[in-house]
């Protein structure tokens, strides 16, 4: 299926003679040019050249000046997708039920609703007490919030046991220092006290006074000290409760969902550790649970008398679930409840009064299973394809026989429901809605495929695209990937995507190395050393698809963000040749350089992700591979680079450096564009529409690839 632009539907020679002419005019457009001052970088003997390392200077009038050059090219290279980008962003907007709202889920003697209201970016925060037929109460109207903002975030919407108060946190410039107010429910009133420089979240002791949280540090903005706050006084006089003082680990502070303990956690990417303290005495001390053991992963929760803990422990790679008394809780005491298996990884569980529910990821697929306390009779819920994605909810209520999970697969919008695990009978609450009239899910069609790389291993795909799909090279392909932090990209629908596979494409997920979609032995074998099984993974998947004729190079696409940017970065230089074009959102591209910088947000964390360059040996492996510095002179396919300016996570930086080099060395004429979100951060544009908008942009580049435009 092919369009032509708008303006030149009179004739096919006229749309050609147009389509020349736009081209033609694009050539004659440059783009900017960095200036190239050498910076020597060394250690362990080597010595890399980075030309472009000024531009880390952030708020430097001639960085800032480069950045806006950069979209104002982008912005008269795509000119003539203004039209298609302004079709999409109204056409999906269009599918979105713009009044809609949330199934209610009730705790606490509230009914809890967030809802949206028609033409408006943001939630409104509602609760009713007792009945849904009761009043509404307006807790948050975040559209009243941030209209004097560009971008505002609130989070972490924290009730005191006594329904009086609500802590929230508020970010309104996407660095994710979070600022943490007090609303009185009652009167409506925030409090005159607020708590810089935090994640957001907080939770509050039972005396509905003491509100524990976590604060950043300031130049990293690592998560590192838990503080005390007794509402009603000044933030200066918060008392500290815990530093983590290992600049490899983070914290965070929760209460169990039983109410009984507040909880420290303290987390690395390969360790973990918890402290406990009775809810009911909030000045007391709290207690370890289990002293950290590097390797030793481990989370809990707390039923009855004991504790529940899914861990590692004794080699269980997939993890396994194990039981302790709350009053003796290290690993000597901990009695094992479900053994580990090498075929099922055990990724969370529920607890309620009268049942256990275990979240399993079995040959890649979600499985939910359902246990009585009483005589431990076990059941599965039946789920009855290979490319769905299945979750439990939010389940506060401890009390109860009903578990609300979601599901939603390729084909099918995200469904709410609420399962009797006595009766076994299920209540679809609600599903999502595809406004417009002309989405039909008997339209599309889903499928498993599995790839072989290079190294023997079967990769899976999940894929999906519009019936009647022709295997015959021509289809444009979008291959999607990640592949870090264990992260698994299950598959899933999207409203947006919709715009793609009516337009003829087909949509792919590879599930490569490095997450853990088929168990954690697949996230170990895709990190540290083996990280590059990510990369060649991707590419080996890439080319299974062109072999099999779902596409071919000339419409072959892959996009990535953030340590998925990495990917792409690592699979241009790979494979250049394989793809048509490529888009990297907050692409993680100069690796070496970031992973060397301690001072930055996340570098010391990720060490037992990535390793640590500052030995030899992860050094150079992290340099063979890292996209900034294996750029070489070599024909690259089209490419589009996105970033925020204010983003902690991949800074700014090392998309503009990487954007600049790849330039410097491209020896094709196809374009490489950069775009910045002067007023975002990692996560782009707060507002639920201003998102499309960004959604959009990439779609155009891909569809104007394909010589579509409307």
């Amino acid at each position: 299926m092919r369009y032509c632009i708008a303006i030149c539907l009179t004739s096919v020679i006229f749309a050609s003679s147009c389509n020349n002419a736009d081209s033609e005019k694009k050539m004659k457009i440059l783009p900017p040019k960095a200036d190239k001052i050498a910076k020597n970088l060394e250690i362990h003997g080597d010595v890399r050249v980075d030309d472009y390392f000024w531009l880390n200077k952030k708020d430097d009038p001639e960085v800032i000046d480069y950045l806006e050059r950069e979209n104002d090219y982008y912005a008269k290279m795509t000119a003539d997708t203004d039209k298609l980008k302004t079709d999409l962003f109204e056409e999906m907007k269009s599918r979105i039920k713009e009044d809609d709202e949330s199934v209610p889920y009730f705790y606490n003697g509230y009914y809890y609703i967030t809802r949206y209201e028609t033409g408006k970016d943001y939630p409104v925060y509602t609760r009713k007490k007792g009945s849904l037929d009761a009043e509404e109460e307006v807790m948050f109207n975040v559209n009243d919030m941030a209209q004097d903002y560009a971008y505002y975030n609130l989070r972490g919407i924290n009730v005191s046991p006594d329904n009086k108060w609500a802590a929230f946190g508020v970010d309104t410039l996407s660095r994710r220092k979070y600022t943490i107010y007090i609303k009185n429910l009652e009167t409506g009133e925030i409090v005159n006290e607020s708590i810089p420089l935090t994640t957001g979240s907080s939770t509050w002791a039972n005396d509905n006074k003491s509100l524990f949280y976590t604060r950043k540090d300031e130049q990293t903005l690592r998560a590192n000290q838990i503080f005390r706050h007794l509402r009603g006084t000044n933030s200066d006089n918060d008392k500290l409760v815990f530093t983590e003082d290992d600049e490899t680990f983070g914290t965070y502070v929760y209460k169990s969902k039983s109410n009984k303990f507040l909880i420290i956690g303290s987390y690395s990417t390969l360790t973990s550790e918890f402290r406990i303290l009775n809810a009911d005495n909030p000045n007391g001390d709290f207690k370890v649970f289990q002293p950290r053991v590097r390797g030793l992963e481990y989370n809990i929760t707390h039923f009855g008398d004991e504790f529940y803990v899914l861990t590692n422990k004794d080699k269980a790679t997939n993890f396994k679930l194990m039981k302790t008394p709350d009053s003796k809780t290290g690993m000597e005491h901990w009695e094992e409840v479900i053994p580990h298996r090498d075929d099922v990884l055990l990724e969370d569980v529920d607890i309620f009064k009268n049942f256990l529910v275990v979240s399993e990821r079995n040959n890649g697929l979600n499985k939910i299973k359902i246990t009585r306390w009483d005589d431990n009779s076990s059941y599965y819920l039946p789920f009855d394809n290979e490319t769905y994605t299945a979750y439990t909810m939010q389940n506060p209520e401890f009390d109860t026989n009903t578990l609300r999970y979601g599901y939603n697969s390729l084909t099918t919008p995200a469904s709410v429901i609420d399962f009797n695990m006595e009766t076994r009978e299920k209540t679809v609450k609600k599903e999502v809605e595809v406004l417009g009239g002309k989405f039909d899910k008997k339209n599309y069609e889903s499928k498993r495929l599995w790839a072989t790389a290079t190294d023997g291993t079967k990769i899976p795909i999940s894929m999906v695209y519009r019936k009647g799909m022709n295997q015959d090279g021509s289809n444009p392909l979008l291959l999607y990937g990640y592949g870090s932090y264990g992260s698994t990209i299950d598959p899933y629908f999207s409203t947006t995507r919709l715009s793609l596979l009516d337009r003829g494409f087909i949509f792919a997920i590879a599930h490569i190395r490095g997450s853990e979609y088929l168990g954690r032995q697949w996230y170990e074998d895709g990190k540290l050393l083996k990280k590059k099984n990510t990369f060649t993974d991707f590419v080996d998947a890439s080319k299974f698809l062109i072999a099999e004729n779902y596409t071919s190079p000339e419409h072959m696409y892959a996009s990535g963000g953030s340590a998925g940017g990495l990917l792409m970065g690592a699979i241009l230089n790979l494979s250049p040749e394989t793809y048509n074009g490529v888009i990297a959102s907050v692409p993680f591209v100069d690796v070496v350089t970031t992973m060397l910088d301690d001072s930055i947000p996340l570098t010391t964390g990720e060490y037992d992700e990535w390793g640590n360059p500052n030995i030899s040996e992860y050094y150079h492996y992290m340099k063979s591979y890292s996209p900034y510095d294996n750029i070489t002179k070599q024909p690259y396919p089209n490419i589009f680079v996105t970033t925020g300016y204010h983003d902690s996570q991949v800074q700014y930086w090392e998309p503009a450096k990487w954007v600049a080099k790849l330039r410097e060395y491209n020896t094709s004429d196809n374009v490489i564009l950069f775009h910045t979100n002067m007023e975002a951060g990692h996560g782009g544009a707060s507002g639920r529409f201003e998102a499309l908008k960004e959604t959009a942009m990439d779609y155009a580049f891909l569809l104007s690839l394909e010589g579509i435009y409307q």
